[in-house]
């Protein structure tokens, strides 16, 4: 089997508040994305690590990423939303690789510093021989409260059965180019979304919540703290 991962990064990040793209961002000394390059980089199972960059990214260029050169590919073909910028990196990757319908493909989060490699090789591990992939998760655990629009609450809602989502999401390349390209990403906001709209029902690999997504500047202070002391 054989296994690629790919990190969309052509975003930009609006809601952390700052004039450089949030993948950019210095956490313990290093641009935000290199620590989720790094974890995949360090895994024998990957045979790849496709970067998808937004057409006339000047920053990437900035930083030195040779040590990752034998893994790493960039692709400047990212699009408007996640989802587009997945599906052209997809395709592009399949015109200058190896890639086959069957193999492994794990997109992650190039705001997701924390990745472990015990999370990492779970996922692998847990979805080599299922049929549909899936992906990282943790069970919902704080009470959920839902806004009437006006910051009140409307009602509680069970968290029953609930889960958080995460990245690495794990699915077939053939898979995944179909499910991106029939349902148009459209307001999905993870790769899992496009599977579950073909009737499909990805796995839930449970994770733990150190593999947090920076999205507000607060995050940036305690991805800080946790890859200091990983």
């Amino acid at each position: 089997m054989n296994y690629f991962a790919l990190i969309p990064a052509a975003g930009f990040g609006s809601r952390i508040g700052d004039a450089l793209p949030k993948q950019y961002l210095p956490v313990a000394g290093r641009p935000l994305i290199y620590h989720a390059l790094r974890t995949m980089w360090a895994s024998p199972r990957l045979s790849a690590i496709f970067v998808v960059l937004a057409p006339g990214d000047s920053e990437w260029a900035r930083h030195d990423w040779s040590e990752f050169s034998n893994k790493l590919i960039v692709l400047e073909c990212g699009g408007a939303t996640r989802a587009e910028s997945v599906l052209n990196g997809l395709k592009t990757a399949r015109k200058v690789s190896s890639l086959a319908d069957d193999d492994w493909i794990l997109v992650h989060d190039a705001a997701r510093p924390c990745l472990t490699k015990v999370q990492l090789d779970n996922l692998m591990d847990e979805l080599a021989d299922d049929e549909v992939g899936g992906l990282l998760a943790v069970p919902v655990a704080d009470t959920l409260k839902r806004s009437d629009g006006n910051s009140r609450v409307e009602r509680t809602e069970s968290r029953e059965k609930l889960w958080q989502a995460q990245t690495p999401q794990m699915f077939r390349y053939r898979l995944l180019v179909e499910a991106l390209s029939t349902t148009g990403g459209g307001t999905m906001t993870d790769d899992a979304g496009a599977i579950e709209a073909l009737g499909l029902h990805p796995r839930l690999v449970p994770s733990d919540t150190r593999n947090l997504k920076v999205t507000y500047p607060q995050d940036l202070a305690l991805a800080e703290l946790i890859l200091r002391n990983s």
